[in-house]
């Protein structure tokens, strides 16, 4: 006996198991993870290596080099790809699907740990993480002015801006993109320091020695405590022209006699645009779990909070936003639902000119 016979002899079964479907149908779309892509997350584990100053084809021969050697005979590997460029080595190693991504990385950070030695001994120490698919931000939002420095811009954002982004429900990071952070400058003359016999490491020795804040600890009576501080570091341009370089028992060498110091940025090699003006980029990245339409709601509402305490002359906006395509889709799914349904019921309607007939499959 089948279960269309079974059906037909006892409609309120037939009845209870579609509305059991419905249910299960009803539970599953309340529950269900929204994204755009399937969750399917191959092991990669990427190795980033710093070597500052050096170029492109050092960072080959002495860097990437040998920690592509040292990872060849790892098992369970699928490719390995490599980029050097100025002052930086990426290394990403894409193992195959069904190797744990713990274990993976652990192996990797071993073999990265055994070649440590035949590395360059200025190098920063590699960087071993894993990689996941989620990692790339969903929302860009825009920041212009027209009457701030990328500076000043930089300074507001991670003390005003940042956190308050990073308090969304779902939200794992905010990254800030063509960033421009203070920092002081040091321009040397290099006739100036070939007259005075002065060395680019003579500098940064003396920078090490004299630009740094030692803890002082405290001074203790019967009746009082004192917390002493060693004011030794450098703060501003004139404390860092008036470095000593060089001394002996006729002269000091100082930064002045060789250079000069300005207030200037940490890094000015990347910029960004936003419709033709520049900007800076605030970069959302969500969790792995958490659902990106939810996400977006909420940015959305926050902008205009943030726009309402921003300084005069600048701008938020929302440049880019990965929840549109999702939100497409979900649309285009209803819509061929409906279609379908009117489909198969003029389909039926049209060949068995009976209502009762197509009542029942709807």
């Amino acid at each position: 006996m089948g279960l269309s016979a079974i059906c037909i002899r006892r409609p309120v079964f037939a009845i209870v198991l579609s509305l059991l479907v419905v249910l299960v149908g009803l539970v599953a779309y309340d529950r269900l993870t929204i994204r755009e892509y399937p969750e399917i997350d191959e092991p990669t584990v990427s190795i980033t290596t710093t070597y500052r100053g050096a170029p492109a084809e050092l960072m080959e021969t002495q860097v990437t080099t040998i920690i592509e050697d040292s990872l060849a005979g790892i098992e369970g590997i699928k490719t390995i790809d490599s980029v050097s460029r100025e002052q930086t080595s990426d290394i990403t190693v894409t193992f195959r699907l069904g190797r744990d991504p713990d274990d993976a990385a652990a192996e990797v950070r071993d073999r990265v740990g055994r070649v440590r030695g035949d590395l360059p001994d200025d190098i920063e120490e590699p960087i071993i993480a894993k990689v996941e698919a989620n990692s790339d931000p969903i929302i860009w939002i825009a920041f212009s002015s027209d009457r701030h420095t990328p500076a000043q811009m930089t300074d507001y954002i991670d003390r005003f801006v940042i956190d308050e982004i990073k308090r969304i429900d779902g939200v794992a990071d905010a990254i800030i993109f063509a960033e421009r952070r203070y920092a002081m400058r040091l321009w040397l003359n290099a006739l100036q320091m070939a007259a005075y016999g002065v060395t680019v490491e003579d500098i940064e020795d003396a920078l090490r020695r004299q630009n740094q804040e030692i803890p002082g600890g405290r001074v203790e009576s019967l009746q009082r405590e004192y917390t002493v501080r060693n004011e030794s570091d450098l703060v501003t341009v004139d404390q860092f022209d008036d470095l000593i370089i060089r001394s002996d028992e006729f002269s000091l060498v100082r930064l002045r006699d060789v250079g000069r110091a300005t207030l200037g940025v940490e890094e000015d090699r990347q910029v960004a645009r936003f419709n033709g003006i520049n900007a800076l980029g605030i970069g959302v990245v969500r969790q792995s779990v958490a659902n990106p339409l939810e996400i977006s709601a909420e940015v959305t509402e926050l902008l205009p909070r943030i726009q309402s305490r921003l300084p005069d002359g600048m701008q938020i906006d929302l440049a880019y936003d990965s929840s549109v395509f999702i939100e497409a889709s979900i649309d285009n799914v209803y819509t061929t639902l409906v279609e379908a349904v009117i489909l198969v019921l003029a389909v039926i309607l049209f060949f068995l000119r009976n209502a009762r007939s197509v009542l029942i499959p709807l």
